[in-house]
């Protein structure tokens, strides 16, 4: 259902790391798009002060969200009711949530519609690319999770809608560019020779990762490292080695990066498996192109070429001026959500 709007729209991704905004004009242009760090499991104190940083903007609010299940809330229907009323207290009456298959409901229905306005971010991008491009297969790659989700016929093709039932499907996994621990990528990695078990430690991220293999995006990694420094190569590389039990200086900067590569590859090798089971079930053609979306694209990209699909990045298809493509591309499900808000 459209809600008839005269003024911007304000489509909001409200996750449980990070806050995602974009601004469209009443005719569809995209006036602005913005991610900020949001460390929600800290309170949400920390909305506040991530919309503080956001330019000033007004307008009529629709929102989506994944933020239901940080800590905050003892489970995802609590989460959806508490975080829909915190978001109707800041962003007003008129606010509408976005419920997935259900369309958009008042922030006081969220409640009734808590299955289906459960991180139905995913459902908001591949809605929207549905009508604008009619077939293809949405990876969308952020810094903690993967979506992969067939469209055609304007359609969401998905087997599984809520978080358990999409990682069954392999349409959800988690999985991402920056925020993922390295010691969630494999049992062990090879190091000098030999298969060395990692650590079960927070003391490396894939952030460390790709800064390594030089395929980190800007503003892709907006949280703290994990040991609290500096992100450059060589605090990633002093990271990642703690990881086999090694250190920067005995080892080289070379090893390091050798190691961060093998770590890329086993990552996307996870996630070249769980387009395959995806795919396997058939929905698309052999031609339909994959849609790149996340900080996390670059990827994606690999996937497609892997998979022998056009690839098309999702930023080209959500904004019109190219200038606003790649923040789009990062921030798909905020400019997605508004989008829709049109039809």
């Amino acid at each position: 259902m459209s809600i008839p709007m005269d003024d911007p729209i304000l489509g909001w991704d409200v996750g449980g790391a990070h806050l995602k905004r974009a601004v469209l004009a009443p005719d569809g242009s995209l006036l602005s798009v913005e991610m900020v760090a949001c460390p929600l499991w800290q309170g949400l104190d920390k909305l506040d002060a991530a919309m503080a940083t956001l330019s000033p903007a007004t307008g009529r609010s629709v929102v989506t969200m994944t933020g239901e299940l940080t800590d905050l809330w003892p489970d995802r229907a609590s989460g959806v009711a508490g975080l829909s009323q915190a978001l109707a207290e800041r962003l007003g009456a008129d606010m509408r949530i976005y419920a997935g298959r259900a369309g958009f409901v008042p922030a006081a229905e969220a409640p009734d519609h808590a299955g289906d306005v459960a991180s139905a971010n995913w459902h908001a991008t591949a809605a929207a690319l549905a009508r604008m491009c009619g077939e293809g297969v949405l990876v969308d790659i952020g810094s903690t999770t993967t979506d992969i989700i067939k469209f055609a016929g304007a359609e969401v093709c998905f087997a599984g809608y809520t978080d358990a039932e999409r990682m069954e499907a392999g349409e959800l996994v988690y999985s991402g560019a920056a925020r993922t621990p390295v010691m969630a990528l494999a049992a062990t990695l090879p190091f000098r020779g030999r298969q060395v078990p990692l650590m079960a430690e927070h003391f490396a991220t894939t952030a460390d990762v790709h800064r390594l293999t030089g395929e980190l995006p800007e503003g892709a990694d907006l949280h703290p490292a994990a040991d609290g420094g500096e992100k450059t190569r060589e605090a990633s590389a002093r990271r990642l080695l703690r990881m086999v039990g090694r250190d920067l200086g005995p080892c080289s900067m070379a090893e390091a990066e050798a190691f961060a590569a093998f770590a890329a590859e086993v990552q996307l090798h996870r996630l070249q498996g769980a387009l395959a089971q995806v795919l396997s079930a058939g929905g698309v053609a052999a031609d339909a192109p994959l849609v790149g979306a996340g900080v996390g694209r670059f990827l994606a990209a690999r996937l497609a070429a892997r998979s022998g699909r056009p690839y098309r990045d999702a930023g080209e298809i959500l904004a019109e001026c190219p200038a606003f493509a790649a923040a789009a591309a990062d921030c798909a499900p905020a400019v997605a959500v508004a989008r829709l808000a049109l039809y």
